[in-house]
Order: C-alpha cells, then sequence, then structure tokens
C-alpha cells in the first residue's frame, strides 16, 4: 500500500502563485510515475502532468504548460507542483497521483493511476 498526502492548497488572487506538495510513504519502491490531476466543481477529473520517478522527465497538458512545473525529491518521496500565473479558471481540488505501472510516456489516464491522495483545494480569485 503507498499513501499519498497532499499539502499547499489555498487562496490566492489571480497571476499569483501557489506551489503544492505531495508525500508519498509505504511501499514507495513502486512508483513508476507522479501525476496531478484537478477537478473543478460540475466536472471530469482532469490530467494536469506527471513526473517519472527515474529520469524526471516531465508532461504536461497544453492548459498548464508553461505555467505549471512538476519536480520530485526522491529523497523524500515528494513530488511537487509549482502554479504560476493563476486564473480563476485554475480553481479545482488538486489530486497527485501515483502511477506503479510501466508506460512509455507516464500515463494520462486517471485508470492507470494506483493510488490517489486526498486532495487538497486551490481557489482563485479573479
Amino acid at each position: 500500500q503507498v499513501q499519498l498526502v497532499e499539502s499547499g492548497g489555498g487562496l490566492v488572487q489571480a497571476g499569483g502563485s501557489l506551489r503544492l506538495s505531495c508525500a508519498a510513504s509505504g511501499r514507495t519502491f513502486s512508483i513508476y510515475a507522479m501525476g496531478w490531476f484537478r477537478q473543478a466543481p460540475g466536472k471530469e477529473r482532469e490530467f494536469i502532468g506527471t513526473i517519472k520517478w527515474n529520469g524526471g522527465t516531465t508532461y504536461y497538458a497544453d492548459s498548464v504548460k508553461n505555467r505549471f512545473t512538476i519536480s520530485k525529491d526522491n529523497a523524500r518521496n515528494t513530488v511537487y507542483l509549482q502554479m504560476n500565473s493563476l486564473k480563476p479558471e485554475d480553481t479545482a481540488v488538486y489530486f497527485c497521483a501515483l502511477q506503479g505501472r510501466s508506460y512509455f510516456p507516464p500515463s494520462h489516464r486517471l485508470s492507470d493511476y494506483d493510488y490517489w491522495g486526498q486532495g487538497t483545494q486551490v481557489t482563485v480569485s479573479s
């Protein structure tokens, strides 16, 4: 089993920045990639980006490319989501997820992720 705990959400004005963290514990040797997703009210959960655990290659959704950056600290089993130039439409609950199965490239599909955090709210005011 793996436990994922997100932190760092909150309220920020448009144009501002936030950094989310996701700490993994348990069977962390099983990590192939760590992804970030978000879900706005009334909408489906959507892929933001992912990072391959060995090597650090990142992949992003077009909607956040050049604004959001995913990074990791293998020693701390933690993945980060740095969000800059935030917009009101970025308001959502943000989730991290662990992909244990190998794909190339790491997956953007929710169903390919085995463990999920509880989510953290990000609210961007206009």
